[in-house]
């Protein structure tokens, strides 16, 4: 996690200093006459989280021209420069401002200001535990309809495609048909219900020399198309080593902010199982299949196989997440 934390007198940099000793991927700064708006400008879209070290009032007036959506904006706590209190103000649960703010009192002794409503009448928080769980939420207007209908004392169903370590929260329970919230890859679903998203699908990718990232993309959208597949559950790309440097594959990779993973020919060939071979490929690459022993061997089982055209093939493999209930904050 990248935490920017800033201060503004010798006390708050004493008290910085020791958040940033128990606090990995913490940076510290201390605001220079005039540099604070500056300051904020950068660090709001560079970090995951920012930490200010002083006055509430100075950090949401230093913070409100750059606040967009809770899917979007970065966590953001602060603590007086005592060290008495810990306050989330920004995104205490898809950003973690409330999870960080727990975390950063305990570095101190400072007592955390949690004030969402579902954590302080101690309900289930589903855009938290979705943020612990690597769960993309991609229809987050729905958060507030579940929240409210927790608050009110109902109770909401849930479905989900992949087993759940530990028992349901309170007014939570299991659900295939009438269900409210939805984990799942696949597109499909009841249009009403909050809809949370694994990442958990690689998309194995082969393309002819100088592809375009365009043309990439064009291909990496049918596939999941036909597949059923959601764009969020898409975690990486993988390919053979050959393709490493490939402009047009990095480019896509970079536009989409997928990780790229490449394999040798040998590690491709050794991954057990029935592919679509072509003896073209294997003649120009040393292995019948790229694009699905890449998928399979980055990420689990094959979920579609190769689909070609325009020079690029793209095959889908998805391996299971590991869901729980667990404590909440």
């Amino acid at each position: 996690m990248r935490i920017a934390a800033i201060a503004f007198t010798d006390c708050g940099m004493v008290l910085g200093r020791r958040l940033q000793a128990e606090t990995p991927g913490m940076t510290l700064d201390r605001c220079e006459k005039g540099g604070l708006a500056f300051w904020t400008e950068e660090a709001f879209g560079a970090n995951d989280a920012l930490v200010f070290i002083g006055a509430a009032g100075i950090a949401v007036r230093a913070i409100a021209p750059h606040v967009r959506t809770k899917v979007h904006d970065p966590a953001v706590v602060v603590l007086d420069e005592l060290g008495t209190f810990a306050i989330p103000v920004l995104s205490g649960h898809l950003g973690g401002a409330n999870e960080l703010a727990v975390r950063l009192a305990r570095c101190v002794g400072a007592l955390p200001v949690v004030t969402t409503a579902t954590d302080v009448h101690g309900l289930f928080a589903v855009d938290s535990w979705a943020r612990k769980q690597g769960l993309t939420v991609v229809n987050p207007e729905r958060i507030k309809w579940i929240s409210a209908r927790l608050l009110a004392g109902e109770t909401v169903k849930l479905k989900s495609l992949y087993p759940i370590k530990g028992a349901y929260p309170a007014q939570v329970e299991a659900d295939e048909e009438g269900y409210d919230i939805l984990i799942t890859h696949r597109t499909r679903g009841r249009a009403e219900a909050l809809r949370l998203v694994p990442k958990i699908v690689t998309a194995g990718i082969g393309c002819k020399k100088g592809t375009a990232a365009e043309t990439i993309g064009e291909a990496f959208d049918a596939a999941l198309r036909k597949s059923g597949c959601h764009a969020a559950a898409v975690k990486a790309v993988a390919t053979i080593d050959l393709k490493a440097d490939e402009p047009g594959l990095l480019a896509f990779c970079e536009n989409h902010g997928l990780p790229l993973y490449t394999y040798s020919a040998a590690e491709l060939a050794a991954v057990p199982g029935s592919f679509t071979g072509s003896a073209f490929v294997k003649k120009t690459t040393g292995v019948d299949n790229v694009c699905e022993r890449a998928a399979v061997l980055c990420g689990g089982r094959l979920l579609s196989q190769k689909e070609a055209g325009n020079g690029v093939t793209v095959a889908l493999a998805i391996e299971e997440p590991k869901l729980s209930f667990g404590e909440e904050l």
